[in-house]
């Protein structure tokens, strides 16, 4: 026997479903219900619900599948004490609920709706609820002899590997080869990659790539010895992207060395070396080689200060300097000088010194 639960907000729906015809098998049992009819029943659960305003999944939906060979021995009566002791055990005593069975399927299944809110205002705790059933389904089945589904899927699973102990043994083969190749070629980069498909290929295992429809890859399939796996059966370390990136590993640092080697090299070339110089560099530029472009900034207007003080000692001492002149000479000699130390000063100012 198996149990399902899990909270509803469409009690009305689920009502119509259990009661559809066609599917409806026997009306079983009522708790708390006067009504017959889906409508007549959720009227009366909706009456309690509307105590509690705050709850949005207001309803329970209970399935239990019976198995085919449990089903030939249960009588209606028994069919209708187990959905009563189900629904006791799932401590809904206190609650609204209404069983059915259905006869749309090969076996026999009971459906419950049950209210969640109680007919004291308390609404039902649905932690784990999906697990609470199953626990309920599993006692029921031990106290009334019944088939047990945990049980039914271990059995079917011990049936499935002594069928075919061949595939067993090669699958363990081929996980062996695979494990031993990947160790050995782990993180090597293209090469190690290429190194395990080889022998992979060598040993006898050949990988092949799955493809969809649009011709993407999705996974990949390994055959040995006329049997095939998918990569999740040999291990998780073989899918298509992780066994990628077993290999990708160790490649992260290659870039970096053959970036440092370049720079180095870089660094190392020697400037070529200009000659000689025709036109001497303008006081402006002097510089060094080994300067920062700041440090020649600041010797550059250094040493356009020290000129510009000289032009204007220079312009001081021009009395001195210039021959003497007298009369219009002398005069039109300080014009000229006149206007050559302000045509001197207007260049100062446009290189803003």
């Amino acid at each position: 026997m198996i149990g399902k639960c899990k909270t509803i907000a469409h009690g009305s729906t689920a009502l119509d479903y259990i009661f559809r015809e066609g599917k409806l098998g026997h009306h079983l049992v009522s708790n708390h219900l006067y009504g017959t009819t889906p409508k007549e029943i959720y009227e009366e659960m909706k009456m309690v619900s509307d105590y509690n305003k705050r709850c949005r999944n207001k309803f329970l939906r209970i399935e239990i599948g019976i198995a085919p060979k449990d089903e030939k021995r249960l009588s209606l009566a028994s069919v209708r004490n187990l959905a009563s002791n189900f629904a006791r055990q799932m401590e809904l005593e206190n609650h609204q609920w209404v069983a059915v069975t259905h006869k749309d399927t090969d076996n026999m299944h009971i459906h419950i709706i049950a209210n969640r809110i109680s007919l004291y205002g308390e609404v039902y705790d649905t932690t784990f609820v999906s697990n609470r059933a199953a626990r309920v389904a599993e006692e029921l089945s031990r106290k009334y002899g019944m088939t047990i589904a945990k049980e039914v899927k271990t059995e079917k699973r011990h049936q499935k590997e002594k069928t075919n102990p061949t595939r067993e043994q090669t699958k363990k083969e081929v996980q062996q080869i695979c494990y031993a190749l990947l160790d050995k070629y782990k993180g090597t980069g293209v090469t190690g990659h290429s190194m395990f498909l080889y022998d992979l290929n060598k040993n006898g295992v050949v990988i092949e790539r799955m493809r969809n429809k649009q011709g993407k890859i999705y996974g990949l399939k390994f055959s040995y010895a006329g049997q095939s796996f998918k990569a999740s059966e040999i291990g998780r370390e073989f899918g298509y992207r992780s066994l990628q990136k077993n290999f990708e590993a160790s490649n992260k640092g290659e870039p970096k060395k053959t970036y440092r080697i370049i720079q180095e090299a870089t660094e190392k070339k020697e400037q070529p070396d200009a000659g000689y110089q025709l036109v001497p560099p303008s006081r402006s530029s002097i510089s060094r080689g080994n300067d920062t472009p700041q440090m020649q900034n600041s010797i550059g207007a250094v040493a356009d200060t020290i000129v510009s003080a000289a032009d204007e000692l220079m312009e001081g001492l021009g009395d001195l300097i210039t021959p003497t002149a007298h009369g219009d000479d002398y005069a039109e000699t300080a014009w000229q000088r006149k206007l050559r130390n302000q045509a001197n000063r207007k260049k100062k100012r446009g290189r803003g010194l």
